[in-house]
């Protein structure tokens, strides 16, 4: 009998890296228009601080702005579930552990905000329902006012967590072979300047000032990264500078082979 050598091939992904980095680019390029939108350019543009009575004219005559608003950021939450798994599946191979930290990270973060934007949903259904008639201007404005609070102090609690997800980021980026070491220390940078922000306004009384408005340089330089990388591809996913740890990967026994007694 003649012994044929065996070879073990590795199952190849279904989805490729370069796919995953286009994905990833889409998302955040959609998160980065929409967030903003709802935000900038529409709750802060409506709410009145201190002001309920101008608040609820201002609400009732775009309504349908303020439930495109609270529609755009449900629409951030589900991207950020998709980034979660595309940005784990891009840093996995720099190191497994911390990839899997910084994806529930983000989770939590989703889950937060998805907690916090259910106040603009009661404002929305308060507002154009028919609770509002059978209560006094007063306390519609008060309820109104207090669930617009609430929203207010679960964006910064989501920042926090959000901020601790681009310390990560910024981390797995800095050690890739695939990423410029700079683009890491500026994501780095801007998940500092969520958690300063957040941490200044619970410790610091009418605190006015925003530090992720000069820190948040490393986010759209990260989108513009994700598209290069989409559009250059990944070295080969045999790069021994980033590979994944013996332990993450699963190998078939070699079965042993027959042999040849000769007389």
């Amino acid at each position: 009998m003649t012994n044929h050598p065996t070879t073990t091939k590795r199952p190849t992904a279904d989805i490729s890296r370069r796919a995953v980095a286009l994905i990833a680019g889409f998302g955040l390029l959609f998160m980065a228009v929409l967030a903003p939108f709802a935000h900038f350019g529409v709750l802060e543009t409506l709410v009145v601080p201190a002001d309920a009575t101008a608040t609820v004219n201002n609400i009732l005559a775009s309504e349908g702005l303020f439930r495109i608003a609270i529609a755009a950021f449900l629409i951030v939450t589900m991207l950020d579930i998709l980034m979660a798994w595309a940005l784990y599946v891009l840093l996995r191979p720099v190191n497994r552990t911390l990839a899997l930290l910084v994806g529930w990270l983000r989770l939590a973060a989703a889950a937060a905000f998805l907690t916090a934007l259910t106040n603009l949903l009661d404002v929305a259904q308060l507002l154009g329902g028919a609770e509002r008639s059978a209560l006094q201007p007063e306390q519609v404005g008060a309820q109104m006012m207090s669930s617009i609070a609430s929203f207010g102090n679960g964006w910064d609690i989501m920042l926090a967590i959000f901020g601790l997800h681009l310390l990560g980021v910024g981390v797995l980026l800095f050690k890739s072979s695939h990423f410029p070491r700079f683009l890491g220390v500026l994501v780095v940078i801007a998940g500092a300047g969520y958690l300063a922000d957040t941490f200044a306004r619970i410790l610091v009384p009418d605190f006015a000032f925003t530090f992720s408005l000069f820190t948040f340089v490393g986010e759209p330089l990260l989108i513009f990264w994700l598209f290069w990388r989409a559009i250059k591809g990944f070295p080969s996913e045999s790069d021994p500078s980033e590979s994944e740890s013996p332990s993450a990967q699963v190998t078939e026994p070699r079965l042993a082979q027959p042999t040849t007694l000769v007389p």
